[in-house]
């Protein structure tokens, strides 16, 4: 006897126990007998045994040949799947080139699975989220010759978060990024996929009638405006600058509390010696370091334990201000352009409405964000190149005077040697992803668009970037905490002990 789930669909209609007297027979067979009996159980649902079906092993989800003998295919008492190839059929699987598996392809194989093909991963819902906002906010500048009811649409649709599927590469950054935007225009017009927190990923058809919305119907100058602008690498780099600026922050703490614990001296960061070379972002880490280390308002007994003995400090403790500061005035000066690129229309042809005019333009190339997210990139990397210089003295016995590798008992314990290594890999990656990308152009559109700004490249490398900063940033707070357990139970100043009960909330 075999037990079969006979299914329309996911519907389940009956399950039966099919006497198999003859186990040399094949699959077929089996099947049309489950369907005639089926079919004389249930009249009413029109089903037959000359319905085509295949058959689906219940225990791993596999497709099996219906050709094959019943003995050399199923034990006795293994359970299948029946169902029935006109709702079967509908099924898709989308190929990636990284995800197709043997059961999918046996299925394509039998022609039993329509495909559809990806154009790489998309963007996270929260990054298409940005993009979404930030075209809405281009279009309602006034100058791009949209109605106020596709507007209105495009703003009901992020309010609603349904979000189109974006694919993150395949933008030259000139006209604008054209494919991403084309994918974003895509969903809001109910083709191609959408995601939302009711529906997840499905056809974008789906997710704007499950939210009560209509698609988009494009009126004259309206496809094009969907599609020209720098709305993409504009989005992703408002991220890399935002999550920069707060790197930057913490990087002058961590800085700090590695100073503190490798018994430092603060005489470096003397007001005086900033005054004379007057650049705002050193004068503000200068500052901090100030407001961090021993001072009459926060003593340090580890500062006050033992009277420093060295003429001066390294580099990587000495310079802080200096390396950190360039960064801090690198993203004052991105976050500057990008702020500008935020607000202004970057579609073309733009609309100039009071002098009844449409202008061919140029305002849609990304030279700007480009070389402006270049910059981010080499200017932020440094506080990751400088920190693990910093690591690498708290892990080093003959440059900390601390254990090696902050374990007491070595041997077996390789305390912080690879959580070290980890951090040099991740800063000889960033030397790599900060070649600028927009010094590289290549021609397109049948050498219409005959340079082009490679931006959106300079933005998904420049969120990489920041990431490993922030992962490297992240091991020096680790090994500075640790690397502070050996000088208790003296204690440093209240802002850094503040930080090292934070860190000790999470970690032990």
């Amino acid at each position: 006897m075999q037990r079969v789930s006979v299914r329309i669909g996911e519907e389940q209609l009956m399950v039966l126990m099919v006497p198999c007297p003859d186990r040399f027979q094949t699959l077929r067979w089996l099947g049309v007998e489950a369907l005639r009996r089926c079919a004389e159980t249930r009249p009413g649902e029109g089903l037959s045994s000359e319905e085509e079906f295949v058959i689906r092993s219940r225990a791993d989800g596999r497709l099996l040949d219906l050709e094959e003998s019943i003995s050399s295919a199923l034990d006795d008492g293994d359970s299948i799947e029946l169902l029935l190839l006109c709702c079967f059929f509908s099924q898709y699987i989308y190929l990636d080139g990284n995800s197709l598996t043997t059961v999918d392809l046996f299925s394509l194989g039998k022609g039993l699975i329509k495909i559809k093909v990806c154009v790489g991963p998309p963007l996270s819902p929260e990054r298409t989220r940005m993009l979404l906002a930030l075209r809405i906010n281009t279009l309602a500048k006034g100058h791009s010759g949209v109605s106020l009811e596709t507007l209105q649409k495009m703003v009901a649709a992020f309010n609603e978060s349904c979000l189109s599927w974006v694919p993150e590469k395949g933008t030259v950054g000139a006209s604008g990024d054209l494919s991403p935007l084309a994918h974003l225009a895509l969903g809001l017009m109910g083709e191609g996929r959408m995601w939302s927190p009711l529906t997840g990923w499905t056809e974008s058809s789906t997710v704007l009638e499950a939210h009560g919305l209509t698609p988009i119907s494009l009126k004259p100058k309206e496809g094009i405006a969907l599609i020209n602008g720098t709305q993409m690498m504009s989005a992703l780099g408002a991220e890399a600058v935002e999550r920069a600026e707060a790197v930057a922050r913490q990087a002058d703490v961590i800085a700090a509390l590695t100073l503190e614990v490798l018994r430092g001296t603060n005489k470096a960061f003397d007001k005086d010696v900033h005054a004379v070379r007057p650049h705002p972002g050193q004068t503000v880490v200068a500052q901090h370091f100030r407001s961090l280390l021993h001072s009459d308002i926060f003593p340090s007994e580890i500062a006050e334990d033992k009277p420093y003995d060295r003429v001066q400090d390294a580099y990587t403790l000495r310079c802080c201000p200096q390396v950190h500061g360039v960064a801090v005035d690198t993203i004052a000066f991105v976050k500057k352009i990008l702020n500008t690129e935020l607000n202004s229309g970057t579609d073309n042809p733009l609309v100039f409405a009071e002098r009844g005019v449409t202008l061919s333009g140029g305002n849609f190339h990304g030279e700007y964000p480009a070389k402006a997210l270049d910059f981010l990139s080499i200017g932020v990397h440094e506080l990751a190149s400088i920190s693990e210089r910093r690591i690498e003295r708290l892990c080093n016995p003959s440059l900390s005077e601390l254990p090696a590798f902050l374990v007491k008992d070595g041997g077996l314990n390789s305390g912080f040697m690879v959580a070290h290594c980890t951090a040099a890999a991740l800063v000889s990656e960033n030397k790599a992803l900060c070649h600028p990308a927009s010094v590289d152009s290549i021609s397109t559109s049948a050498a219409t668009e005959d340079h082009v700004s490679m931006g959106g490249w300079a933005a998904r490398k420049a969120l990489r970037v920041v990431e490993h900063v922030e992962q490297v940033l992240a091991i020096e707070l680790l090994a500075a905490c640790q690397a502070l357990e050996f000088h208790r139970p003296l204690r440093t100043t209240a802002p850094l002990e503040k930080v090292y009960e934070l860190l000790r909330s999470v970690v032990r």
